[in-house]
């Protein structure tokens, strides 16, 4: 029986962390009655923003790992980089409530969010070529 049991742990503590940004979206927008778009409120726009990074970032990153998994990774592997995931989105988060310029978090954030889908990437190419040659 094929699971992805840590791929699926990952996912919803992520999932979590996306409602409770959406959650914000949604408290800001009852705050300012903006019903649509950002009516150029600086603070909802940031808001916006935080949740579309996370949402452009975390799927290809799960879809990675859930293909990492099915290839029987090893599990110490996919939990560190299911944690280092979550870290990283969690950093991003914090960094841009911080500030919308740099922040040192928002920057960790990026780095590690680009870590884990480059590693998940090189890593599934790697059990591809050795299964295509074995």
């Amino acid at each position: 029986m094929i699971t992805l049991s840590l791929t699926g742990l990952y996912a919803s503590l992520l999932g979590i962390l996306y409602i409770g940004l959406t959650i914000n979206i949604i408290r800001l927008r009852r705050r300012f009655k903006i019903g649509i778009g950002t009516g150029q409120n600086d603070i909802l726009a940031k808001a916006i923003r935080v949740h579309g990074n996370f949402s452009e970032y975390v799927p290809l990153a799960l879809i990675l790992l859930g293909i990492y998994e099915l290839n029987n990774a090893s599990s110490v592997m996919l939990h560190a980089l299911g944690s280092i995931l979550v870290l990283a989105r969690a950093l991003h988060v914090v960094g841009l409530n911080r500030t919308i310029g740099i922040s040192k978090q928002r920057v960790y954030g990026m780095l590690l969010t680009f870590l884990v889908i480059l590693v998940l990437a090189v890593e599934n190419i790697r059990l591809f070529v050795i299964g295509s040659i074995g």
